[in-house]
């Protein structure tokens, strides 16, 4: 799923601040630290184990995807990894994932700048507050592919919390993000193969996660990811 990072006037709107709400306080009795999954992303050995035990089937549902479906944009109100800690979840994957970091003064949830060291490229993008970004928030497993795995047969909390689990956002570079889509990996790999591994693991611990089917074509291309692994 795509979401860009440089919008600021839908940021402002979604985070229920305005671009000066770097200085606002953060809300009483939150933590701006974003959670993090304990275990995850799995090791190579315990994805391979997981692989083999998820379910393997087609695609579903295709036709009645709506991205609506996950919710109205990011929202803190979920019970999934970084939920309920007072912090949007778009900041709270940028406080994760770039370095250099500087945080708003009064909010620390906010990230005014820092860089990204993309996975999926390798290569250094900025990224300021104030300017447009070439860096995006991925859903690893796309909203659309997890659809079409199970979720559609999920409640729309669940798919709500889905959409807000840090354990399954990146922050990516945009023009990649873009040519992924919502492919599998039998459709799409890390052009950096560098990162074949976590990638592997990363897609094998979401689905395992929330119980999503892989089909026959996507079950081989991710086991060739896991294959990379050390």
């Amino acid at each position: 799923m795509i979401r860009t990072v440089g919008a600021l006037v839908l940021v402002a709107a979604v985070a229920g601040c305005s671009p000066t709400g770097a200085q606002e306080s953060a809300p009483a009795g939150r933590s701006a630290v974003p959670l993090v999954s304990t275990g995850f992303p799995p090791s190579a050995a315990a994805a391979r184990t997981q692989l083999a035990a998820l379910k393997v089937a087609w695609g579903e549902n295709w036709q009645t995807y709506e991205r609506s479906a996950f919710g109205d944009g990011w929202s803190d109100e979920t019970d999934a990894p970084g939920g309920r800690n007072g912090c949007d979840t778009r900041d709270d994957v940028l406080r994760r994932d770039l370095s250099e970091l500087r945080l708003g003064d009064r909010n620390p949830c906010v990230v005014l700048s820092g860089v990204l060291h993309d996975p999926y490229t390798g290569k250094e993008l900025p990224y300021s507050y104030r300017k447009a970004s070439q860096i995006q928030t991925d859903h690893v497993v796309a909203l659309g592919a997890a659809w079409r795995a199970g979720a559609w047969a999920w409640t729309p909390s669940r798919r709500l919390a889905f959409a807000n689990d840090l354990d399954v956002l990146l922050a990516t570079d945009k023009q990649t993000n873009y040519e992924k889509s919502s492919k599998t990996p039998d459709k799409w790999k890390p052009p950096r193969t560098a990162y074949w591994c976590e990638y592997g693991r990363r897609w094998t611990g979401i689905k395992a996660k929330y119980g999503l089917t892989v089909s026959p074509p996507e079950k081989d291309a991710v086991r060739e990811l896991l294959d990379s692994c050390p």
